[in-house]
């Protein structure tokens, strides 16, 4: 039951949260961004089954692999890709609370 509400707080409410705090001027634009990182999901569409509730993400999809997440962490540091990379880890992060809640 707290599972969903977890991942998907995590996916909407945080990155709301970060984008009218710490960038209030253009929020909106930020927060379409810190959104638009769901795009990784597409992903999934490369496992059979597409859809698995009993399974961890990560490490599991190209996008949520261990490689990947380094490149996210990376793209923190330039400040040209770290909105995006922030939008990119919180997304790791829900996905994270689905390993640790099964």
């Amino acid at each position: 039951m707290y599972r969903p509400l977890a991942h998907y707080g995590i996916h909407f409410l945080v990155p709301l949260l970060i984008a009218v705090f710490f960038y209030k001027s253009k929020w909106k634009i930020v927060f379409i961004i810190l959104i638009s990182t769901m795009l990784i999901d597409l992903d999934h569409l490369l496992a059979n089954p597409i859809f698995d509730p009993n399974r961890c993400s990560i490490n599991f999809h190209p996008l949520h692999s261990y490689y990947a997440i380094t490149a996210y962490i990376i793209m923190l540091i330039p400040k040209k890709t770290r909105i995006l990379a922030i939008g990119l880890c919180i997304h790791i992060i829900a996905d994270y609370t689905d390993c640790l809640l099964m």
